[in-house]
């Protein structure tokens, strides 16, 4: 038996046809929580600036590449399932990888090379409830057809919660910690 079903909050979380009592607001279920650029991008936002393309002399920021200095970014999906049911979690974060695997990519994605092999990887971005002081190394591989590559977290906390997944209470406090803190609109 799914345990999150007996959780007034999980099932007001995935029923749209349910409102909060006090704003009147409704869920849909899980939704990922992405991020506009690696956190030493020094240069501002695309929803800041209003572009799809950030230029600042030789560095470049799309929605899915970056380069800054001599440093290559890419945009991923890292996921976390959810223990107690078969959802996943996704954060989108941005991983710096070697000029030539980012490259490589590049010309996965654009269809100039079929395949693209994995690589290694460094988390650019502090996630929520995994902040860490020391560099997050990755393995990143590719995505499915038309899809953004995986980060698969080497070791650590993150690791783990890839691996055995994370509460629903967790999961609530990522959002609450990325501006989204639905929890006050669940209890009814």
């Amino acid at each position: 038996m799914n345990l999150l079903a007996l959780d007034t909050r999980w099932r007001h979380f995935h029923d749209d046809t349910w409102s909060c009592p006090c704003c009147g607001r409704s869920f849909s279920g899980v939704f990922d929580i992405g991020y506009e650029h690696p956190d030493c991008w020094p240069h501002g936002g695309l929803v800041d600036e209003g572009q799809s393309e950030l230029h600042v002399g030789e560095d470049k920021l799309s929605a899915d590449l970056c380069r800054w200095e001599e440093h290559r970014f890419i945009r991923c999906v890292l996921p976390l399932p959810i223990q107690g049911i078969d959802e996943v979690f996704n954060f989108g974060p941005w991983a710096s990888v070697a000029p030539k695997t980012f490259y490589h990519y590049i010309d996965h994605a654009t269809g100039n090379s079929s395949d693209f092999d994995c690589g290694s990887a460094w988390l650019m971005n502090d996630l929520p409830l995994f902040e860490s002081d020391e560099p997050t190394t990755c393995e990143l591989r590719a995505g499915a057809e038309g899809q953004r590559p995986q980060l698969v977290v080497g070791e650590g906390k993150l690791s783990k919660a890839q691996e055995s997944g994370i509460t629903f209470d967790q999961l609530l406090d990522i959002y609450a910690a990325t501006g989204n803190d639905i929890r006050p609109h669940l209890r009814g």
